[in-house]
C-alpha cells in the first residue's frame, strides 16, 4: 500500500489536516501511528481504511480493509449478534457464515450473553467488543485499529493482541493508534509520528536494540525447515517471523524461539504451515529474567500435532471467528 503526496483537508478553504504524506507500508506489518490529540491521527487512519478520500495525492495497493473507529455509533437497529451477521454480508460472507462467525467472536470476547442484545442497550465496553468483532469477522487483509483497546476489559484486550498477531501471521497488515504506550510493546515493524500535518518516522535508538514485548513469553522448541530462521547467535533474531523471536541453538539439532506469548499462536502457526513444515517439540513458559529454567508443565510434545492454546497446530488453522 502506497502514499503518494497525500494531503487532506476539510472544505475547499479548510486547514490542512495532513500534507504530503509519503509511505509505503508492506505485507505483515505491524504500524503504530502516534501523535498529540487533534494532531490528524484519526484523519489518516480513515485514510488507511478508505473511509475518507485524500484530497490532493494518491493511495494505491489498498488491501480488503476493515476499521475499528475511535467511536462506534451504537445507535441502530441490531442486536449484537444481528448486526456482525449484516456486516459479514457486507464483508461478503454467506450468511449462515456471517452468522457463525458473529457468534464465534462473541464468545471469544466473552460477550456471548449479550448476543440478542440490542446495541443501544450495551454497556461501553460490550459495545466497544462488538465494534472489535465487526472487524476481525472477515479476516481483512489490513486491519485498521483507532484505539480499538480503550473501554475492553483485560481478558478482551489480550484476545484483540492475539488477534493483531494473527493477521500479521496470516500476512496481513496492522495499523493502529492507542493512548498507552505499552501497548504492543516492541512489537511495532514502525512508528510514526503526526505533527504540524506531516507524518515524520520515529527512529530507534539504536543503542536499545528491538525491545522484548512486555509479559509472559514463551520458548518453542522446534527442528526442521533448514534456514528457515537465521543462524543462532548471541541476540540474533528472527523479524520475518510473527513477534520476531529470538533464537537460540537447542538440545541436538532443534532451535529455541523464545517469543511474547501473546504471539505464540501466531508463531506456531507459521512454523507448522511452513513448507516443509517444522517439527514442534516443545512450548515451554519463559522464567522471568534471573529465574531458573523454563516451566515445562506448561506443554511439552514430540509431535507437530498438538494443540497449544485455542490453536489447532495440527492443521495449521487457527481459531476461527
Amino acid at each position: 500500500m502506497r502514499f503518494d503526496g497525500v494531503g487532506r483537508r476539510y472544505g475547499v478553504r479548510g486547514p490542512w489536516v495532513l500534507r504530503d504524506v509519503q509511505l509505503d507500508v508492506p505485507a505483515r506489518a505491524l504500524v503504530r501511528i502516534e501523535g498529540a490529540n487533534g494532531s490528524g491521527k484519526s484523519t489518516l487512519l480513515r485514510l488507511f481504511a478508505g473511509i475518507d478520500r485524500p484530497s490532493t495525492g494518491r493511495i494505491t495497493g489498498r488491501p480488503r480493509a476493515a476499521y475499528v473507529p475511535e467511536r462506534f455509533p451504537s445507535a441502530m437497529p441490531f442486536t449484537a449478534v444481528g448486526y456482525l451477521t449484516h456486516l459479514g454480508r457486507i464483508h461478503g460472507l454467506g450468511g449462515p457464515e456471517a452468522a457463525r462467525r458473529a457468534s464465534a467472536w462473541l464468545d471469544r470476547f466473552g460477550a456471548a450473553g449479550h448476543a440478542a442484545t440490542p446495541l443501544a442497550e450495551l454497556s461501553k465496553g460490550t459495545s466497544q467488543k462488538v465494534a472489535v468483532a465487526q472487524a476481525l469477522l472477515a479476516e481483512p487483509e489490513l486491519l485498521v485499529l483507532d484505539e480499538a483497546w480503550t473501554g475492553l476489559d483485560q481478558q478482551a484486550r489480550d484476545v484483540l493482541d492475539r488477534a493483531v498477531a494473527e493477521r500479521l501471521a496470516d500476512g496481513g497488515c496492522v495499523v493502529f493508534v492507542d493512548h498507552d504506550p505499552r501497548r504492543l510493546a516492541g512489537a511495532a515493524d514502525v512508528r510514526y509520528r503526526v505533527a504540524d500535518g506531516r507524518l515524520v518516522p520515529e527512529e530507534r535508538d539504536p543503542a536499545a536494540g528491538t525491545a522484548p514485548a512486555a509479559g509472559p513469553r514463551v520458548i518453542i522448541e522446534a527442528e526442521g525447515a533448514p534456514g528457515g530462521v537465521p543462524r543462532p547467535g548471541p541476540g540474533s533474531a528472527a523479524p520475518q517471523l510473527p513477534g520476531a523471536p529470538q533464537v537460540s541453538a537447542g538440545p541436538g539439532d532443534t532451535t529455541l524461539l523464545t517469543v511474547p506469548a501473546v504471539h505464540s499462536d501466531a508463531l506456531l502457526r507459521a512454523l507448522l504451515t511452513a513448507r516443509p513444515p517444522w517439527h514442534i517439540r516443545s512450548v515451554t513458559t519463559a522464567p522471568p529474567p534471573g529465574a531458573p529454567g523454563p516451566d515445562t508443565d506448561h506443554f511439552s510434545t514430540d509431535h507437530s500435532s498438538t494443540d497449544h492454546s485455542s490453536t489447532d497446530h495440527s492443521s495449521g488453522e487457527g481459531p476461527r471467528p
